[in-house]
């Protein structure tokens, strides 16, 4: 039978293998921690490779997502669809062993990693989401929901910010089912990390309320074990120091920078072979090592197992066993798109006069009944983003069952943790901060929209509207940045009816993400047509008309429609045929037919003007050359909002002087 060591090497080969066939890659992690691997691969997790999607099972997250052979050559070994040709591909064009984990291109991918510190961020959304679903759902007699998310990471995770973030929520949330492995090699890309990081990282976490196991031999399987039993049985996270030797195995590399980021090159992998008593060619991997890797008997007996187990929780309790089915499917309550249809229809014949940011609120107190997978939260700021309503609970060690998290001041953490508890399922995650500070989140959010992973990001006090606060807290380029990230569908309602419209199509989108921007000032109104009302869902439509073709056409989103309105008012007065367009999402809008674009903004029509408190740039895309932008080039001011949308130009005055240019021209 092959040793435990031998079993580990088989990853080793794979890696430096496959990384020196593309010539590109890391082989130094995935040799360095290929023991850490190989006991809790064989020893501890539960997964199918079978069913890669089974409910409980417990999740992996290689968060150095450099080391990206490791987790292909265990997905290999184990037993799921990705075969040795694939890793003979790897990096390679259109390849399933892309140079990064990447979530939905191989079975067995939880999340894609790369971008480091954000995997073990995902890792602790998927831990808080066990928790908070077990709670939910979990009986006396049944525990349907009994899962561990595991993390490998390393000293570049632990440098990112994100990081610090991230643990902290998780030790003061007690998440008992998160285990942390810390690859503590001492070697990053620039070499020693000695001479640039020298936190003492186990009392850090200490201090974020963790167990911490200090000084693993991350080559000892014995010590690996005991640390592994040790977490398991802990009422907090667990992070283990596990010492290693990065390039294990390589005799003139291990231990250096130089197997960081780069192929071990022939001759050396050659030397290894020997060194480890590998003597078998490139990808050859005997069958008595697969027979010992293989996890697909062990996961089918798992699952059914648990299939029978959750059969009798079905028998106990019905109604919450079809529940807890719906949700891990992400299927919406049937009668969810009839119900929200029935409030939109409300709102706009209520006809409200209020901030879009109340607007959204009320949404969340009409939606949030109708759908118990919300899992809401705000970075400190659910006061003024306004994401709380009548039916939240905080989760809270203590009792966990509650659907409203609070994530503190942590944009970044917060939106990477929602990331997590999307890729875990069971959940539809919102949450809030200030538009500007999206900036800390950015790289979050890309993710979100990379991994297509239903997100539901509420930026609020959306503009140079929100006034005193000034330049550092009004947003000018967010806007144009969240409309160029590919998959994010962005909205800026104009009123309370198009919030409503808003929320109800980011809920029912199962594709992507969408980030909702919402004004701190009272937005009015709008009237509209049951045609209208229902083209508000495709973006962009006619809100204001003429009889016949416009010689002028309006363009605006949020509280610059209100201006467009009263613009159209005056020149409809004097006999411009003018037509005003609300784009509340352009991206929205640009999925449209080709038929339906022309009829909202013909072609034929040149003279445009856009009008949008952000970023002047993004709209010459559809007002063209011939058009105008009423936009920011500057950043802002602090001064009430009244004062500043005049200094700036946001007036129904300036509109009529740009008209004026354009018409007469």
């Amino acid at each position: 039978m092959p040793s435990r060591r031998e079993r580990a090497n088989a990853i080793r080969a794979l890696s430096m293998d496959a990384v020196q066939k593309a010539n590109s890659g890391h082989p130094g992690a995935p040799m360095g921690m290929a023991d850490i691997a190989e006991v809790l691969w064989r020893d501890y997790l539960k997964h199918n490779p079978g069913n890669p999607q089974w409910a409980d099972r417990d999740r992996f997250v290689l968060s150095n997502g450099h080391g990206s052979m490791l987790i292909y050559s265990l997905l290999h070994l184990t037993g799921y669809d990705l075969s040795i040709d694939d890793l003979k591909n790897f990096r390679q064009l259109h390849s399933r062993t892309p140079g990064h984990p990447e979530y939905g291109y191989t079975a067995g991918i939880e999340t894609t990693t790369g971008p480091l510190g954000q995997g073990i961020a995902n890792a602790v959304g998927m831990a808080l989401a066990e928790k908070v679903l077990a709670a939910q759902f979990n009986r006396d007699g049944h525990k349907v929901v009994d899962h561990y998310t595991y993390a490998f990471l390393g000293d570049g995770c632990m440098m990112e910010g994100i990081s610090h973030e991230v643990a902290s929520l998780a030790g003061t949330l007690r998440l008992n089912k998160l285990v942390a492995f810390y690859d503590d090699n001492g070697i990053s890309i620039d070499g020693e990390v000695h001479g640039w990081f020298t936190d003492d990282t186990p009392k850090r976490f200490e201090a974020y309320g963790w167990q911490v196991i200090r000084n693993v031999d991350g080559h000892d399987a014995d010590e690996i074990k005991t640390a592994i039993d040790t977490a398991r049985k802990s009422d907090r996270p667990t992070l283990i120091c596990c010492k290693t030797v990065i390039g294990f195995g390589s005799p003139n590399k291990q231990g250096k920078e130089e197997c960081h980021g780069a192929p071990l090159g022939n001759d050396e992998i050659a030397a290894t072979r020997a060194a480890l008593g590998w003597n078998h060619a490139p990808f050859d991997i005997p069958s008595d090592i697969y027979a010992e890797w293989n996890a697909k008997e062990a996961g089918a007996s798992r699952e059914a197992e648990w299939n029978q187990r959750f059969a009798a929780y079905q028998a106990a309790h019905p109604q919450l066993a079809a529940e807890f089915q719906r949700r891990i499917k992400g299927e919406l309550p049937a009668d969810f798109a009839q119900q929200a249809a029935a409030y939109v229809a409300d709102v706009a014949a209520k006809g409200e006069t209020i901030a879009s940011r109340k607007a959204s609120q009320n949404a969340l107190n009409a939606f949030g009944p109708l759908l118990p997978e919300l899992l809401g939260g705000s970075a400190d700021l659910a006061g003024s983003n306004l994401t709380l309503w009548k039916g939240c609970k905080g989760v809270s060690p203590e009792d966990a069952s509650g659907n409203y998290v609070f994530y503190g001041v942590r944009e970044f953490g917060m939106s990477a943790i929602m990331n997590g508890v999307a890729l875990h399922g069971g959940f539809i995650p919102y949450g809030a901060t200030f538009l500007i500070f999206m900036e800390y989140a950015r790289n979050a959010v890309r993710m979100s929209a990379l991994m297509k992973q239903r997100v539901l990001y509420v930026f609020t006090h959306d503009s140079i509207g929100l006034g005193e606060d000034g330049p550092t807290h009004q947003p000018i380029e967010q806007l144009a940045s969240l409309r160029l990230t590919p998959n994010l569908d962005t909205w800026r309602p104009a009123d309370a009816v198009e919030s409503a419209v808003a929320w109800k199509y980011a809920i029912e989108r199962n594709d992507g993400p969408s980030a909702l921007i919402f004004s701190r000032q009272n937005l009015p109104h709008q009237a509209r047509d049951a045609e209208q009302l229902g083209n508000v869902a495709r973006g962009g439509y006619v809100l204001k008309d003429c009889a016949g073709e416009p010689e002028l056409i309006l363009i605006a989103t949020g509280s610059e429609v209100g201006l467009a309105v009263q613009a159209y008012d005056k020149l409809s007065a004097e006999g411009r045929k003018v037509r005003v367009v609300s784009m509340p999402s352009t991206s929205v809008f640009d999925q449209q037919d080709a038929g339906y674009k022309q009829a909202v903004l013909p072609v034929q029509v040149g003279a445009r003007i856009a009008i949008e408190a952000a970023h002047a740039d993004y709209w010459y895309k559809y007002v063209g050359l011939e058009g105008r932008v009423i936009g920011m080039t500057s950043f802002g001011e602090s001064a009430p909002a009244a004062a500043l949308f005049e200094h700036f130009g946001f007036t129904v005055e300036n509109i009529l002087e740009v008209a004026a240019e354009l018409l007469d021209a």
